[in-house]
This record gives structure tokens, sequence and C-alpha cells, in this order.
């Protein structure tokens, strides 16, 4: 079976001036190489400073790795440029981050139909509204961002990554700004998803029980994968 997302030797350094005014090379990440196959979940664990969000970036094509590269659906990635990789993304892949990112000028509605419209997909008005029926927001169509709980909001945010049924979905600290109870229901919903559409959900986390849901855990440390 071929992977869905591989990386290979991914390293990511930044030059970083010292008190004396030279740079010197500052180790985020190296020597990282892992496959997922389509359809599994991956955990990223790791202390803060470990270089989690910094993979996921590079997973996702967002940054540029220092070496090593990164194969999405059996496409190395960074032999793309810029607007390519964006066309990829596009194509391949939804995003839920912990600030939620929705646009606060336009309704729930509004915010899990702009992907598909970007897309020119058909029966946008419909498909988003059975996506927030799925994630229990039947009742919240017409509401904006400010009038949502977090957790709501929460919802809406994974309503739009998974309308247009991406093969991987990427999240960063999904239930990090979320209460324990709440945190528990948006765990539930993205792996009831993942297994309802087969996406492959790759996340960094701090939480352990949502960690030990996915099938496959790394754990960072110090830039490299220690577990």
């Amino acid at each position: 079976m071929t992977a869905i997302v591989q990386a290979v030797n991914l390293g990511k350094q930044v030059e970083s001036p010292s008190i004396e005014g030279k740079a010197h090379p500052l180790v985020i990440l190296q020597e990282i190489n892992f496959n997922v196959e389509q359809g599994e979940s991956l955990a990223i664990t790791g202390s803060s400073g470990s270089g989690k969000t910094t993979l996921l970036g590079l997973l996702a094509g967002l940054d540029v790795p220092s070496t090593g590269t990164v194969y999405l659906d059996s496409v190395d990635i960074f032999s793309f440029d810029e607007d390519a990789r964006a066309r990829l993304r596009g194509r391949l892949a939804g995003f839920v981050f912990q600030s939620f990112q929705l646009l606060p000028a336009m309704t729930a509605l509004e915010n899990v139909m702009l992907p598909l419209e970007l897309h020119g997909m058909p029966n946008a008005r419909e498909r988003a509204k059975e996506t927030l029926r799925r994630v229990g927001l039947e009742q919240r169509f017409d509401h904006l961002p400010k009038h949502l709980s977090g957790g709501e909001q929460q919802r809406v945010a994974i309503a739009r990554a998974f309308v247009v049924q991406p093969k991987i979905l990427f999240a960063d600290e999904p239930t990090g700004n979320l209460d324990a109870a709440t945190g528990s229901q948006i765990i539930e919903l993205m792996l009831e998803l993942n297994c309802a559409q087969g996406t492959t959900l790759i996340l960094v986390t701090h939480d352990d029980a949502l960690a030990k849901r996915c099938t496959l855990q790394i754990h960072l440390s110090g830039g490299r994968v220690v577990s």
C-alpha cells in the first residue's frame, strides 16, 4: 500500500544571530522519517518547542524544509513552487486550527460554503448545510462566529475542513482552546468523520486522550522523533 503522507529525511534549520551578531544555525527538526497510509490517524506529540507545529507546516507544504522532502499522495511537494503547492493543498487537504480561523463577517453556513465555492463545486449551500447537520449545528446556520461558543466555532471549522472531502486533514491543537468536555466531543467528531470519509488525519496535540485514539503516534524531543 502506498503511503498518502511520507516524510523523508526531513529537517529544518534557521539562521539565528548570536550575542556577537554572528549568525549561527538553529536546528528545529532533523532526520524525520515516517509513512502514513490512507485513512490512518497520526498524532504528533512533544513538549512546547519540540518542533511539532513546524513539522505540521512542512508536511502541509506551508513551510520549506532545509533537508529532505515530503510526498503527499505520491507527489514530491517540494518539486513544486509555492503556487503549485497551494493548488495541491486545495485539491488534497483540509485544515483545522486551535484558533478556529473563521471569517467573522460570514455566518456559519457561509464559512462552510466558502471552500466549495472557491473550488467551483456544485450545490455548495446544500452540501454545507448537510455537513453542519453532521456536526450538530443545524440550528446555527445563520449565526456569526461571535454568537457561537468555542466548541460550536470549532465544529464549524471542522465542517469547513471536511465539506470538500479532503484526502488529508491537518489539525494543529484542535482541542487546545476548549474545556475538557467540549474537547472530548470534538475528538469524537473528528475521529467519526475520519472513519466515515476515509480521511487521513494528521494532528499536533498536547491532549494525551486524543493522541491515544489515533492509530499512529510520534513523539518529538529536541527536533527528533524519539518514539
